[in-house]
């Protein structure tokens, strides 16, 4: 105006979407290609450095896990996380029909009053492993035991109905779970809402593919150490392409583990190489590793592209018959066995 130029002002930029609104058609989308009607999800933390914590929920799948929701913070600021946990779970309750059996499983440095009962309100199952310095009360009994007393020597597993910790504020009332299994330094001791007779702590052991998760964003997989982004709304984001990308990988290498089928049979027949013949053994690749493989092939013999097809999860430990054995409680309900 008058002859004045006015300096132009840039159009506001809009905030890119939240990658929270991926969360659930991501675990919708494991939801459909599994054969088995029961899941298991890890709660787990992993950092980058001094850069960033990453707080993930993953889905177990045949010793390896696939994130579906995840919280970037920045390294050294320290809180309760309790905030950051809650979301994700209330996010991602939509996507698990409501008949299916959920597992939810945390190290004991997780272990929360708040997070126990938060899952059991969403109709899920807490598994969630505690220190062996507590103490529980077996129901009928009028005293509280240290953990130790229940389960004493390599072996031994213990389960029953009860209360944990002793101090008012943080008691309990729960099933607990306790196995010392051979190869282990201590016994497991876990807290769940299942009843005494339908579960054992031998599946705490899902929990376990959480870390090969951790493993194949980094060196296993996608090399996100070398990573120089600065921001955690960015790195959310990367996550994401990760997640998906893990997702193909894993269900790639089930297939070639599974073999050929009626719906399949163009892969290759590689049990016997993979030492998944006859009794069950430790993979000897894991099923990431053995879908970028498979991928490479695919690409030097000029083939399509295979898609995620199928999930087919292996069974859940077996729960082992009870044999009563003596336990140092009078009155108390509950059985010790080996």
């Amino acid at each position: 105006m008058n002859g004045v130029s006015m300096p132009k002002t840039r159009p506001e930029r809009s905030a890119p979407p939240s990658v929270t609104l991926c969360f659930v058609p991501l675990l919708r989308w494991i939801v459909g290609l599994r054969s088995s009607e029961q899941i298991a999800l890890t709660l787990d933390a992993t950092s980058l450095g001094d850069q960033f914590v990453v707080l993930a929920v993953c889905v177990d799948y045949r010793g390896c896990a696939i994130p579906v929701a995840w919280t970037i913070l920045r390294a050294g600021q320290k809180h309760a996380w309790r905030r950051e946990w809650l979301r994700m779970l209330r996010v991602l309750r939509p996507a698990i029909p409501s008949e299916w059996t959920v597992l939810v499983l945390a190290d004991r440095g997780l272990y929360a009053r708040w997070l126990f009962r938060r899952i059991v309100r969403l109709h899920w199952h807490p598994f969630l492993r505690i220190n062996q310095a507590c103490k529980f009360r077996v129901a009928g009994a009028a005293q509280f035991v240290w953990l130790s007393a229940l389960v004493g020597q390599i072996g031994q597993r213990w389960r029953g109905a009860g209360t944990a910790f002793a101090s008012r504020e943080c008691r309990l009332d729960c099933t607990l779970l306790a196995w010392w299994g051979e190869g282990h330094a201590e016994p497991w001791f876990v807290l769940t809402d299942l009843g005494a007779d339908g579960c054992d702590a031998s599946w705490y052991g899902l929990r376990g593919p959480s870390e090969q998760a951790f493993k194949c964003t980094k060196r296993g997989g996608w090399q996100w150490q070398q990573t120089q982004m600065a921001d955690p709304a960015r790195v959310a984001r990367l996550w994401l392409a990760m997640a998906v990308a893990t997702l193909w990988m894993i269900t790639i290498g089930s297939d070639v583990e599974l073999g050929p089928s009626a719906a399949l049979p163009e892969l290759p027949d590689l049990r016997a190489l993979l030492g998944l013949n006859g009794a069950r053994r430790a993979r000897r690749t894991r099923l990431f590793r053995l879908g970028w493989l498979w991928l490479l092939v695919q690409l030097i013999q000029g083939q399509p592209l295979p898609l995620p097809r199928r999930l087919m999860p292996e069974p859940w430990p077996e729960i082992p018959e009870r044999l009563d054995l003596p336990i140092p409680h009078r009155n108390a309900l509950c059985y010790a066995y080996m």
